[in-house]
């Protein structure tokens, strides 16, 4: 293949659901469907690269047919199931410390109040700062073992910084019992003291480290409610994932799991 045909051929990237099979790279752009506050997204995209975040990808152009095209960033990109490499103690101090940066250049940027932006993963108490709010695996960029770039920002909203990282430590700890974290996650991962990296790689305030588990138990109702909505439309892919993945009961035995040892990990992030 010549360096032209390289530049031009469109190859198909994998990971998520929302847009499973409809986002490609072409040469240095992605081209993917325009979520709907696109315009106000981009703009907020270049002003974190302008507040000096370089880690987002830069939007180029609004197609006429409700596409995108945003810069490509190379890197490595865990999927299910999860690699070991991606749950390193490393690696998830690079999460917590990827975010904040973003969220410190983010505080910096007034978020646009004229957009519609999607209230299906945001924080219910609102904010003056625009969460990514979906900092899962397949959002984040890896270079060498350390998270680099974060992509995908369709679903972000306004809210506060610990809703970010309560959104986060769900993937990433992850906030999930045994088993079903045995299903996606390599085996013998300490929630405890992982939910302890990502809340000292962030630099949450002691405040925000109290209020951690419960936010946690919150968002996982934001987001059980999210599929349920997206089932309730009939969306084949969520159909089948709720009924692959255990069903309605597994998110029960989640938010149980969540109450039953709030304590426990409100004392460990205090100690």
């Amino acid at each position: 293949m010549t360096a032209e045909s390289e530049a031009t051929a469109r190859v198909e990237l994998v990971g998520g659901m929302a847009n499973a099979g409809d986002v490609f790279r072409r040469g240095d752009l992605v081209d993917r469907p325009a979520p709907r506050t696109a315009r106000a997204l981009h703009a907020h995209l270049v002003a974190l690269a302008d507040h000096g975040f370089d880690a987002a990808p830069i939007p180029v152009r609004l197609t006429a047919d409700g596409r995108e095209q945003l810069t490509y960033i190379p890197g490595d990109v865990a999927l299910p199931p999860y690699p070991r490499w991606a749950m390193t103690d490393t690696a998830l101090r690079s999460v917590g410390g990827l975010l904040r940066r973003l969220h410190e250049a983010g505080a910096a940027i007034a978020v646009d109040a004229r957009a519609q932006w999607p209230r299906a993963l945001a924080d219910p108490e609102g904010g003056t700062m625009l969460c990514h709010n979906d900092v899962c695996p397949d959002n984040v960029v890896f270079r060498e073992g350390r998270a680099a770039a974060l992509i995908d920002f369709d679903l972000a909203a306004p809210g506060r910084p610990v809703w970010d990282v309560a959104m986060t430590a769900r993937y990433w700890v992850p906030m999930l019992d045994p088993a079903s974290a045995a299903a996606y996650y390599p085996a013998g991962l300490d929630a405890l003291a992982r939910l302890r990296i990502l809340a000292r790689a962030y630099g949450l305030s002691p405040q925000e480290r109290a209020e951690l588990p419960e936010v946690v138990e919150q968002a996982t109702a934001s987001c059980r409610a999210f599929v349920a909505d997206r089932v309730a439309d009939g969306d084949p892919l969520y159909v089948q994932a709720l009924s692959e993945r255990g069903g309605w009961r597994r998110w029960d035995r989640i938010q149980e799991w969540l109450v039953t040892h709030r304590e426990t990990f409100t004392a460990a992030l205090l100690d």
